[in-house]
């Protein structure tokens, strides 16, 4: 008997497939797609945790359909967990095998109309981001209608309404609250084209957004309209980039703030200078009660975000800054800053060598908002939380980045790379870690690359961190040989060795045995044309991941795993 699920299923692709085929024949349309699936075989491992799931293969696996003719777009992805991957995804759980995302979408002319799902995003996203990062497993899509209008040369209008995605159970389910928005924008050098004799171009932009959600609290009188809006100016030029936006939310009592009547505001500015040889860049962020969710009492920090906020520190390439202690943004309160230097010596100078140096140097660092809790002598009181100011930092400090990369080409083979990182890592508020002391940590990093020919080359990096809190001292090795254009292989093996010591003075209370565990793990990979497969074995050891900000915990796991992407 067939199972009712993926009986529908079926049909459902049948039905796609015979009518994509129908348009496809059609002249002038295309047909495109791609596919990717990330599979794992779990394998019992006490020693670093590894707990064994329930089934011992799990995967995640996707694919896209994407139909275009002239003016007419149509696509959908089907997407299966069966079961997904162990800590997959970031929030809600996913099960089953069905349709995630499917969309029309017709031009005419300056005006665009999609129906169904999309993603999109105004100004930097910090009132309204519809986006999908699907190595977290966050995906908020909107299900709805958009409208994107262009009325007049340099001005651009934007509107949506819709649902969010909210999980996925044999196809994605929604979020009972409802988004809707607007954006304009004008660019100065368009609108007024041969009159705007700047060297550069103005782009002034403006948004609002508003949720509902009933109110079916029998304690509160909950607002069902919440509305932010945010208005934003960028300006560029051959040598300068400035941005900067604010965004104001009006009182949005949630499961996130202890349910207060407090507005919240941010605001973010960047500057960049660059010229040939030379760049520079500052920035800050204050960001004051800013969680919006379109569910006031969603199940987590990761599920229905109606907006972003972009975080202000370096995005780590390398294993172990980048797994360990990696900083979040903190929504509801937080004042960062960064600074950034790079600097290319000359070929034939004394610093610069025969094919010059490239030195560069960043600063980041993270505090709470500076707060003052109001009195509690009656309830309107305490329901609005706490006063703040913007770009106020309070007396804790969350996160500090301080790091050097100097990168030189040594040959017409070999280029090397060695970076120190310094950071200081508030690991209870960021990784919710409540009686944890913060973290002290030294980094030093070496990379290398060393071409034997056109095809062949060698890339390796030597990583240590240092520490005397959580976890102690971890070492990584790491090896990538690839034979172009096909074949690639890896080894990398980290160790949590603590100390060389015999003892590790654990949190500054009492003395412990380290553990010294290795996290070995191999690779093999083959590209052909369109076609990627990636095959692994070893351990992983428990950590977070994080993309843009945004993380995810990963548990330890021992096994093989197997990748293939395929675009076609």
């Amino acid at each position: 008997m067939q199972h009712p699920t993926l009986g529908r299923l079926l049909a459902t692709c049948l039905s796609v497939g015979a009518t994509f085929a129908t348009l496809h024949a059609q002249d002038g349309g295309s047909l495109h797609g791609n596919f990717s699936t990330d599979a794992q075989y779990y394998l019992q491992d006490s020693v670093i945790g590894a707990v064994m799931p329930p089934q011992r293969f799990a995967a995640n696996a996707w694919t896209n359909l994407i139909y275009t003719n002239k003016n007419f777009e149509a696509g959908i992805r089907f997407e299966s967990y069966e079961p997904p991957l162990a800590g997959y995804p970031a929030g809600q759980p996913y099960k089953g095998t069905g349709l995630g995302y499917r969309y029309i979408k017709y031009t005419m002319s300056d005006l665009e109309v999609t129906f169904g799902n999309f993603f999109d995003q105004f100004g930097q996203g910090m009132v309204f981001r519809a986006y999908e990062e699907r190595y977290l497993g966050v995906d908020n899509a909107m299900d709805g209608f958009r409208v994107r209008y262009k009325p007049h040369r340099g001005v651009y209008l934007k509107g949506v309404v819709g649902q969010q995605r909210f999980g996925f159970d044999n196809g994605f389910t929604k979020g009972v609250g409802i988004v809707r928005g607007a954006d304009a924008e004008v660019s100065f050098n368009e609108l007024l084209d041969s009159a705007w004799t700047g060297a550069g171009n103005l782009i002034l932009g403006a948004s609002f957004v508003s949720k509902y959600q009933a109110d079916q609290s029998s304690q509160l009188v909950l607002p069902e309209n919440v509305g932010t809006w945010a208005a934003r100016l960028h300006y560029t030029s051959p040598k300068w980039d400035f941005y900067t936006e604010y965004a104001y939310k009006i009182n949005d009592p949630n499961s996130r703030n202890g349910f207060i009547y407090k507005p919240g505001q941010a605001m973010m500015v960047n500057a960049t200078y660059s010229v040939k040889g030379l760049g520079a860049s500052v920035g800050a962020h204050s960001f004051d009660n800013m969680f919006y969710q379109s569910d006031r009492t969603s199940p987590s920090p990761f599920d229905l975000n109606i907006n972003f906020l972009p975080p202000l520190t370096k995005q780590h390439t390398y294993n172990l800054p980048a797994t360990l202690y990696p900083y979040a943004t903190q929504p509801n309160g937080e004042v960062s800053g960064q600074g950034e230097l790079f600097y290319k010596f000359k070929k034939g100078s004394k610093l610069g060598g025969k094919y010059g140096t490239k030195v560069a140097v960043n600063y980041s660092v993270a505090y709470a908002l500076d707060t003052t809790d109001l009195g509690v002598a009656d309830d309107t009181t305490r329901r609005l939380g706490y006063t703040s100011k913007m770009f106020v930092p309070g007396d804790r400090m969350y996160f500090s980045d301080f790091n050097l990369e100097l990168r030189k080409k040594v040959s017409e083979t070999w280029e090397l790379a060695l970076t120190y990182l310094n950071l200081v890592y508030d690991i209870d508020i960021i990784q919710g870690k409540p009686g944890k002391p913060k973290v002290y940590a030294d980094m030093v990093i070496l990379e290398g690359l060393h071409n034997f020919n056109d095809k062949t080359s060698l890339r390796f990096e030597v990583q240590h961190l240092r520490t005397a809190q959580d976890q102690g001292n971890w070492a990584t090795a790491l090896a990538e040989l690839t034979f172009s254009p096909h074949w690639f292989l890896a080894a990398m093996d980290q160790f949590n060795y603590v100390t060389m010591g015999n003892e590790f003075h654990y949190y500054g209370v009492g003395d412990t045995s380290p553990d010294r565990l290795h996290y070995p793990i191999g690779s093999v990979g083959y590209i052909r044309g369109g076609n990627r497969f990636q095959m692994n074995y070893g351990r992983q050891r428990a950590g977070i991941f994080c993309v843009g900000g945004v993380c995810r915990q990963v548990p330890a796991s021992n096994g093989l795993s197997l990748s293939i992407t395929s675009t076609f």
